[in-house]
């Protein structure tokens, strides 16, 4: 699966399209709950730093994909720019953390689940939907983009009915409860302080997560020029999407009645009992977590084979057979998804939140590369240097963010070993290189 496959096949609405599959996902779906949990009302405040932070390292990213189209993406660049070390660890850090929301997206798929069969064990749905993904992955990009693109389509069209949904529900203002919801959350917005707003903001980085793999499509652009407007309508519309959702969530039920292991949508039209709607849209965030997974699948394998090109991974992993993803590398992907399973099982208790802290600061981790690459590699304008310094002090904060709570915290030392493993491997690597020359 290389982008020489299918360049320039892609117009700027369908990148889009893909950016909107590939972004929502269970990190909004599921993850807004932990959001709502930390932050109460105040939760869309931490929405909108993320989506100013998304915009600068998507700006930063697709502006040196512009200059320089390759399929490497960030690790390419942060290669040209710093040299061999970059690259691959830099690649490594996506790698694993793509992994990791790996496993996120399937212990959350085993959650919904249990909406429909609560006897059903987490790793036998896990298992079901890690099967199911790697079957997309076999059909190659052409199947994985005709994938996101109707399942992007549904997500979208899910979100507009619960809007749909709840505003009809506020018009009608049958139920006392409603003005109860949105008069306690309006009294308690600031109730958590700047310490709740804090505390959510890695949630909400989660929930714009995948970005990055618009990064590494904007080869497949008939027009590359064009990969900026994409980005800023697919960002546009989904944080309107993802604010408007969230109030309304907020204006029908108290922050304090959401659950954290389940999905904010789903709780407020089970309270509602509205006949079907909430079935529906379960079976909704089932195709949402399914989908934003294989997206996760696409960027390993995709990272996987030019770590391996490049030499910075066993070259074999890049063997091309007669299928038309390099089996080594797909067999790699399928024990990566069987690890993640493993430890699911083992560890059920609290394992979506230390997953997504960890998945989610070794993502930023990487967009915080993305910004420092950026700047070395091409001629900033003040603007320029002003708007990237702000988006590394939003990443910093976000990060120091994890250290506030225990739970986060136990995901932060979890990234932190696999950056001291990453970097220990990469100064194997790079004496290996210069024993060589």
């Amino acid at each position: 699966m290389t982008a020489k496959t299918s360049k320039g096949r892609l117009s700027w609405w369908q990148l889009s399209l893909l950016g909107i599959g590939c972004t929502l996902g269970t990190g909004f779906f599921l993850g807004t709950s932990m959001a709502i949990h930390k932050s109460g009302p105040a939760v869309l405040i931490p929405f909108l730093v993320a989506a100013v932070c998304t915009y600068i390292v998507y700006d930063g990213l697709v502006k040196m994909s512009v200059a320089n189209p390759d399929k490497g993406s960030f690790r390419t660049y942060a290669k040209q720019a710093f040299g061999r070390w970059a690259g691959f660890s830099n690649g490594w850090v996506y790698l694993i953390s793509e992994i990791l929301i790996m496993g996120s997206q399937l212990m959350a798929l085993g959650i919904f689940t249990k909406f429909w069969f609560p006897a059903l064990p987490l790793w036998v749905a896990a298992s079901l939907y890690a099967a199911l993904g790697l079957v997309v992955i076999l059909t190659g990009m052409k199947g994985f983009e005709n994938f996101q693109n109707i399942f992007g389509a549904l997500k979208a069209a899910a979100i507009m009915m619960f809007i749909i949904v709840a505003v009809m529900i506020i018009l009608k203002g049958t139920q006392s409860a409603t003005f109860d919801s949105l008069q306690s959350n309006y009294e308690e917005f600031f109730s958590q302080g700047i310490k709740g707003i804090w505390l959510g903001l890695l949630y909400a980085f989660y929930a714009y997560g995948g970005i990055e793999v618009m990064g590494l499509m904007v080869i497949d652009l008939k027009n590359p020029k064009e990969a900026p407007k994409a980005g800023r309508i697919m960002l546009i519309v989904i944080t309107i999407i993802f604010i408007m959702a969230i109030a309304l969530a907020l204006a029908l039920v108290s922050w304090k009645d959401f659950n954290v292991e389940e999905s904010p949508f789903i709780t407020v039209l089970h309270d509602y009992h509205i006949p079907y709607v909430a079935d529906i849209f379960n079976g909704v965030l089932m195709i949402a977590g399914f989908s934003t997974m294989v997206a996760s699948l696409y960027a390993v394998i995709t990272i996987l084979i030019t770590l391996a090109e490049d030499h910075d991974a066993p070259k074999i992993l890049a063997k091309k057979g007669k299928m038309k993803v390099p089996f080594p590398a797909f067999l790699f992907l399928a024990g990566g998804l069987v690890i993640t399973i493993v430890i699911g099982f083992l560890m059920p208790e609290k394992i979506f939140e230390y997953l997504v802290t960890a998945a989610g600061l070794m993502l930023i981790y990487n967009w915080l590369f993305i910004l420092v690459t950026y700047m070395k590699l091409m001629k900033l304008s003040k603007w320029e240097h002003v708007k990237n310094a702000l988006g590394m002090l939003l990443i910093a904060v976000t990060v120091s963010g994890t250290l506030g709570e225990k739970t986060s915290r136990l995901g932060f030392f979890v990234s932190l070993l696999f950056i001291i493993l990453i970097g220990i491997a990469t100064w194997i690597v790079v004496k290996r290189q210069r024993k060589e020359a």
